[in-house]
C-alpha cells in the first residue's frame, strides 16, 4: 500500500485558485495510477480527476474539465491538483489516492490507497 498525505485546502472565494499537494511514500510512486476525489456534505464521494503513471495521461471529470488540472513529479513522490475558476460547488472535502495496476478508473472502489483528505471551502 501506499501512504499519502494531502495539503493545500483552505478557504477561496468562487473565482480563485487552490493547489492540493499529495506527498506519498511506500508503494514505488511511478507504478500507481494516481486519482484525486471530492466529498461534499451529504453527497457520495465522486471522481475529480486521475493521471497515469507517467504522467502522459490525464482523465477529468466534465465538472472539472477546463478549470482543473492534475499533475505528478515522480523524482519528488508527489501529485498536484491545480484548482482555477473556483465555483461553490467545488466545496468539498477532497482525497488523494492511490490505484495499483495498468488501466485508469474512476471508481472509488479501485483505489487501494487514501489519504486523510483535505478542506476546500469555496465562498460565493
Amino acid at each position: 500500500q501506499v501512504q499519502l498525505v494531502e495539503s493545500g485546502g483552505g478557504l477561496v472565494q468562487a473565482g480563485g485558485s487552490l493547489r492540493l499537494s499529495c506527498a506519498t511514500s511506500g508503494r514505488t510512486f511511478s507504478r500507481n495510477i494516481m486519482g484525486w476525489f471530492r466529498q461534499a456534505p451529504g453527497k457520495e464521494r465522486e471522481f475529480v480527476a486521475a493521471t497515469s503513471r507517467s504522467g502522459s495521461a490525464t482523465y477529468y471529470a466534465d465538472s472539472v474539465k477546463g478549470r482543473f488540472t492534475i499533475s505528478r513529479d515522480n523524482a519528488k513522490n508527489t501529485v498536484y491538483l491545480q484548482m482555477n475558476a473556483m465555483k461553490p460547488e467545488d466545496t468539498a472535502v477532497y482525497y488523494c489516492a492511490a490505484r495499483s495496476g495498468l488501466s485508469y478508473s474512476i471508481q472509488v472502489g479501485d483505489f487501494d490507497s487514501w489519504g486523510q483528505g483535505t478542506q476546500v471551502t469555496v465562498s460565493s
